[in-house]
């Protein structure tokens, strides 16, 4: 018998609810049954099969802190209102119903409880990384009042907005840079804006490891790490730091939640420390104004450097993204034991720097080559990824059309452009892609948004049932995660435990039914699935529990 790709996601009615001690004594489990199960392994495309009836687990509830699902979008490639072909903050406006139409249990919208937006201040280039004028959107975007008209549109449905703050480098045509040129142009040291910038005089030894410009008609040179176009702002100064502190303060006024740090490391190029003070002593004056602010640092390192920055704030875990990452790792048949393990171990540590801290696991953002890339839903590995990632710890994000298994990687023509395409959303939307993209049209998706929207065995609809799954056991996104270690790496998962409650979540990446005795890992107090997410089913026979092939279960 053959079976459909058909992206199984059962949400099923909680009886009631549990608390359970979890004792992990004994590492033995019932070997997997023999033979190949027929229900799966096919690499046959997902047919449509219409629309299904999903059950609402009871305990659906809101969104509550900040360990959340959350969605980022890169603006200009999003949603155009207005037909220029650029992504705007009307077109996100009028998608809210796509992203969450404000019903946690609905099941109608994706779900997310967060979105991030890439940079939307004024400036001269499509990504707009390199800020001309902080305190406006730019035009192409639209306004002031557009943003605001979002935040209010995100907080009535429980939806936390954050904004992407580059402050590390601004554009050159930014008034404080020409404020700054004038000044050393005229020799005034004692001009504020004479020191706003990093730079060095012709006769003085140029620092090591760092690029610097010829600052026109004078002798110095600014320093440009990343283009000659985005000079590097002095956090040596006072001024420059009460005028970032100022930039955050107007959004966070606005009602924006919080923020994505764009580069946090090269606050002081080469030198984590003093970056790392820095955003200490950034973070602390921004809590003081909201103290549940939302923030979350680019820091594209190892998690050795990734920790010095844990006292300020969470970082994204880049060890958890891309093909040789953790979760594609354990999604494409690897050792389980390996993620959860790392997780644990990840959390332990960033914990003891703050209270509070979590972590921000990713498959792919604007800066790198899509998931779907490297994670096909044909051999079930998007599926899995997406199980090791929403049914996580902390705050997981997904990048705009990851839902769709959108593609897009930089190819021969080397530009990150064709990692930032057009939305697939197949209803006529006149969204664009960014200039510069050489990437094919016949192959952007496994189809529009609204093709998969109408396919009960889509990767949206399995997405958008994944995170109901989660909302409907909040003890996996806030409670205290404790890793489970099998025999069977390529079996594993966690206990999460929160107030009186707690679920288990375990996962079998292998194409072959995996069956465990809870007895014999003194886990027997979970009596109740919960729901289970992949190519398969997962059932519960007196405290036998069998997880088919690529399947995730969650238990009470």
């Amino acid at each position: 018998m053959k079976k459909s790709m058909a992206l199984t996601l059962v949400l099923l009615l909680l009886v009631s609810l549990f608390s359970g001690c979890g004792n992990d004594t004994d590492p033995n489990a019932v070997p997997p049954a023999s033979g190949t199960n027929p229900a799966v392994g096919t690499t046959e495309a997902p047919a449509s099969s219409g629309e299904v009836s999903v059950p609402v687990p009871d305990g659906v509830t809101a969104a509550s802190g900040n360990n959340r699902v959350f969605y980022e979008i890169f603006v200009g490639s999003f949603s155009d209102s207005d037909g220029d072909g650029i992504g705007d903050l009307r077109g996100i406006i009028n998608r809210m119903d796509y992203l969450n139409d404000g019903d946690d249990a609905s099941g109608k919208s994706l779900g997310v409880e967060g979105i991030w937006l890439t940079p939307i201040f004024r400036s001269s280039s499509y990504h707009k990384y390199d800020v001309s004028d902080y305190y406006q959107v730019d035009g192409a975007f639209g306004t002031l009042d557009d943003l605001k008209e979002l935040v209010e549109l995100c907080h009535s449905r429980n939806v936390k907005l954050i904004l992407d703050l580059p402050i590390n480098h601004t554009s050159k045509s930014n008034a404080w840079f020409t404020a700054f040129q004038n000044a050393h142009k005229q020799h005034a040291v004692d001009d504020p804006y004479y020191d706003f910038y990093s730079f060095y005089t012709q006769g003085e030894p140029a620092p090591a490891g760092r690029t610097f410009n010829a600052l026109s008609g004078t002798d110095d040179y600014y320093e440009c790490n990343f283009d000659g176009g985005m000079p590097e702002l002095n956090f040596d100064s006072a001024d420059v730091r009460q005028a970032v502190l100022d930039v955050a303060k107007f959004y966070l006024e606005l009602g924006v939640d919080g923020f994505r740090f764009d580069a946090a490391k090269y606050i002081y190029y080469g030198d984590n420390s003093a970056s790392a003070e820095f955003w200490t002593w950034y973070l602390q004056e921004l809590r003081a104004i909201k103290p549940e602010l939302y923030t979350v640092g680019e820091v594209w390192d190892g998690d050795g450097v990734t920790f010095a920055y844990y006292p300020a704030m969470n970082c994204f875990d880049f060890s958890t993204c891309l093909a040789e990452g953790y979760i594609a790792s354990a999604a494409q048949k690897g050792d389980v034991n390996r993620y959860t393990e790392y997780v644990q171990s990840y959390l332990d540590t960033v914990k003891a720097l703050r209270a509070d801290a979590a972590i921000v696991p990713f498959l792919a953002n604007h800066d790198t080559d899509r998931a779907a890339g490297f994670l096909p839903t044909r051999t079930g590995a998007a599926q899995m990824a997406a199980n090791l990632l929403i049914l996580g710890p902390g705050s997981p994000f997904l990048y705009y059309g990851e839902e769709l298994a959108m593609r897009g990687s930089r190819g021969g023509a080397n530009t990150d452009a064709n990692r930032r395409l057009a939305m697939v959303w197949g209803d006529g939307d006149t969204v664009r892609d960014p200039q510069g993209t050489t990437y094919s049209t016949d192959t952007r998706a496994d189809g529009s948004a609204v093709e998969q929207m109408a396919r009960a065995d889509s990767l949206y609809n399995y997405y958008k049932q994944l995170i109901l799954l989660r909302k409907a056991n909040p003890e996996i996104a806030n409670g205290e995660y404790a890793a489970l270690r099998f025999n069977a790496t390529n079996v594993g998962g966690f206990t999460a435990t929160l107030g009186d409650s707690k679920c288990l979540v375990l996962h079998n990446t292998t194409t072959e039914p995996f069956k465990i005795d809870l007895t014999n890992r003194g886990l027997t107090d979970f009596t109740v699935i919960s729901g289970f997410a992949g190519l398969g089913k997962a059932t519960l026979e007196g405290t036998v529990l069998t997880i088919e092939g690529q399947t995730s279960v969650v238990l009470r």
